[in-house]
């Protein structure tokens, strides 16, 4: 046995994961250089020998929502060069405007035939709420309903949609509330999907950034779904002041967004290279200090445990649908899907990431709220 995988063997003692095991959450090992990969790259390492075929497990979230409850994560050292990293996140702006476009074309343009399966009717891209659902379409609509009815929206009302995604909750508005929707992304293929998908609604898509946006007449209704963890911690102020400027002074802003229970500045670091480059989940410190003197928070919802529910949807749908797809994809994308899928449902799983939801008025602009569930 070689000192490295001694060392790991320690770590996982807690976890109860054996290796080549007969647990469905024990892990098999085809590549003895997994143990070293592993110690040295910490949750890096580990994708990315899991991406390789250096190792597999018969239950993938159980084995890694063990590795977290245990907190495994947190006693592996990074290596220098993923030090450098953190320490470069301190001193550059990982979502600047250049990098905001790079950024979002580098997972959200990677192919519709890939998330059109894969996420279903609504396509929806964010966490649904499964309070009354069964399926993941009924918990995305349930999703989008309670979203409208927080935003108290009215037939004729305009709506502004940061970040909207491939156009789901704005068709939804726009199709059930009668409202006039604008919805901000920086990504290609998402815009192309509204354009060709929301021909007959008042809806417009404008290909931007956030931070370049502007308007002569204000937004009665603010939403932003999945947004806030793309936007980096430097950036809130100027995301946060953006909803301000563009709202009226008696309008509600209503954010949804994944939350760290911890304030970070950066993101982990095989999610930062793979899947969501330059994103970072935002603490609830780290918000309700950005909003301070700004925004009052009406309403904050947590409903974390829905998104361990609707990843595993996710998975269900892209496995169904791999045969259909597989030639425009290879097997190392399909592992780091996987991979992607499961590693975040057991995140929130283990409770260490949450959904949250706030509404938001301007500081002493609306005397009451009724907050909805």
């Amino acid at each position: 046995m070689s000192n490295a995988e001694a060392q790991v063997k320690t770590l996982l003692k807690p976890t109860g994961i054996k290796f080549n095991g007969k647990n469905p959450w024990d892990i098999t090992v085809h590549n003895q250089k997994f143990y070293d990969r592993a110690l040295a790259g910490g949750s890096l390492g580990l994708g990315e020998a899991y991406m390789d075929g250096w190792w597999d497990s018969g239950d993938l979230e159980d084995t890694i929502y063990r590795l977290l409850t245990a907190g495994v994560d947190e006693k592996v050292r990074p290596t220098l060069a993923l030090a450098r990293d953190y320490a470069g996140a301190y001193l550059r702006n990982k979502q600047s405007v250049r990098r905001a476009y790079k950024n979002a074309q580098a997972h959200y343009d990677i192919g519709n035939d890939l998330y059109v399966p894969m996420l279903g009717e609504t396509m929806a891209y964010s966490c649904g709420y499964w309070k009354h659902a069964k399926t993941l379409d009924e918990a995305q609509v349930a999703k989008y309903e309670l979203i409208c009815q927080k935003l108290k929206l009215k037939r004729g009302m305009r709506v502004l949609d940061i970040g909207c995604g491939w156009g789901g909750l704005a068709m939804h508005m726009a199709q059930k509330y009668k409202v006039e929707v604008v919805g901000i992304t920086p990504a290609i293929e998402q815009a192309r999907y509204i354009r060709e998908n929301a021909k007959k609604l008042s809806i417009k898509v404008v290909e931007q950034d956030y931070r370049e946006f502007t308007t002569r007449t204000k937004f009665d209704r603010v939403v932003s779904v999945g947004m806030a963890e793309h936007i980096g911690t430097k950036n809130l102020p100027s995301y946060f002041a953006k909803a301000h400027e563009v709202m009226k002074d008696d309008g509600l802003f209503l954010l949804h967004t994944i939350g760290n229970n911890k304030s970070a500045r950066t993101n982990e670091p095989w999610m930062d290279k793979y899947i969501f480059p330059g994103a970072v989940l935002p603490s609830l410190a780290q918000l309700t200090k950005v909003v301070e003197g700004t925004f009052v928070i009406e309403d904050l919802h947590n409903f974390g445990p829905d998104y361990e529910k609707t990843l595993l949807a996710w998975y269900k749908n892209f496995k169904k649908s791999w045969p259909t797809i597989k030639d425009h994809y290879d097997e190392r994308f399909k592992r780091m899907w996987e991979f992607y899928l499961l590693s975040c449902a057991a995140g929130f799983k283990s409770r260490g990431v949450q959904l949250y939801q706030l509404v938001l008025t301007k500081q002493g602009k609306v005397p009451h709220y009724e907050p909805v569930r």
